[in-house]
């Protein structure tokens, strides 16, 4: 195999997330040649690939509409100096990972001198903005892809994308079995489970507990061998759904963390959409998809949304194998026949859909993405 023999790669991560890819891939490159050098901004794992990062990570972790805005001045002075800096370097590569709003007008600038700029991690551009893609066009040499329609989306606008496969597919392979992760929450093998993930913001659990709640009172009620696990992703959520989902029932479970282990332990899974909808069918698991907006945002957001589908299953497959019941559509009586739908022969469709999904997207994420950039490294050197 080729070398490049102690070659400066850039490479940009701005939140925990990306930390976790980029060191991952950092890992693999550095199996093929431990004298790469790596220069940019990152977290503690890319730290340990050899990465000194030029600021905290944490610097450029800001989320929503008001606290980029606030940091403005600062994160503009970032992007500048890392531009400087690797105008400087001039690495033979520049990976940019996720924190697309950072990222492609960084690679962009960096691609006008003539530096080769990846990005891993496409933007929502299939989804929504899609105008976006004329910048990625400009910003990139190569998009690595975690998902097949994504790859397909890039070569029809003309922008070089490869699929490098899903770094979720190992670390659900290394998850419990059903069995052992029923043991976890003591909940007998003949029971019927239903995992109910009613999302990870504040925003979402307002108004999607409320429904879920009721749907899942009808079910408790209609059968005695069901048990309801409710996994929540922090502790400011745990209270509030506890304080909207006030189901007083031993067979109603609500705690912190664990989300993936119910998903494992359950038959089916209630959810909002999300990245939750991709580990689900990952896992295996039917599901059921609810979600509920305020108003206004739902007739803005409703007019910008490209996809005829919001669960990830249903855009990967192109067609809706699993039900997703948005807005008005989210009521008791829908999201409670759905279920029990996904609990009969309807689930046994969806995990036949979901093991032929998961085998196109791919296994061994870090040796695929090493793959294209190393491969795009040569190509840029000959």
């Amino acid at each position: 195999m080729s070398q490049l023999f102690g070659a400066d790669i850039g490479v940009l991560a701005g939140e925990t997330s990306g930390d976790i890819l980029g060191a991952a891939v950092l890992s693999e490159l550095l199996k093929r040649d431990r004298s790469l050098q790596f220069s940019g901004i990152g977290g503690p794992l890319m730290a340990d690939c050899g990465l000194e990062s030029m600021v905290p990570m944490d610097r450029l972790s800001v989320f929503g509409l008001i606290e980029p805005l606030k940091r403005l001045p600062e994160l503009l002075r970032i992007r500048r100096d890392v531009t400087r800096h690797m105008q400087a370097l001039q690495p033979q590569l520049f990976l940019g990972i996720d924190s697309p709003d950072f990222n492609l007008t960084l690679e962009q600038n960096l691609r006008r001198s003539g530096i080769t700029t990846a990005h891993l991690v496409s933007p929502s551009v299939w989804a929504w903005r899609s105008s976006r893609v004329k910048k990625v066009q400009k910003a990139v040499d190569l998009m690595l892809c975690l998902l097949p329609f994504e790859q397909r989306f890039y070569e029809d606008h003309g922008v070089p994308s490869i699929c490098v496969g899903h770094p979720l597919i190992e670390i659900i392979e290394a998850l419990p079995s059903k069995a052992d992760a029923r043991r976890h929450f003591a909940v007998s093998e003949d029971d019927t489970v239903v995992a109910c993930l009613p999302g990870s913001r504040a925003g979402e659990v307002a108004h999607l507990a409320p429904v879920f709640a009721d749907v899942l009172r009808r079910l408790l009620a209609s059968d005695n061998a069901v048990t309801v696990l409710v996994p929540a992703a922090s502790d400011a959520r745990l209270q509030q759904i506890r304080s909207l989902m006030p189901i007083e029932d031993v067979r109603f479970q609500v705690f912190e963390g664990d989300s993936r282990l119910a998903m494992v332990a359950s038959d089916s899974v209630l959810c909002a959409s999300g990245t939750t909808t991709l580990e689900a069918m990952l896992i295996g698991r039917p599901m059921v998809i609810g979600y509920r907006m305020a108003w206004l945002s739902w007739q803005i957001l409703s007019r910008m949304v490209n996809t005829p589908h919001v669960g990830l299953p249903n855009i990967l497959c192109d067609y809706p194998v699993v039900p997703e019941l948005l807005q008005h559509d989210a009521t008791e009586e829908n999201l409670y026949r759905a279920l029990l739908e996904s609990l009969g022969a309807a689930g046994e469709r969806q995990r036949e859909v979901f093991a032929e999904a998961s085998e196109a997207i791919g296994r061994d994420f870090p040796h695929r993405s090493c793959d294209a950039l190393w491969d795009l490294m040569l190509e840029k050197t000959q």
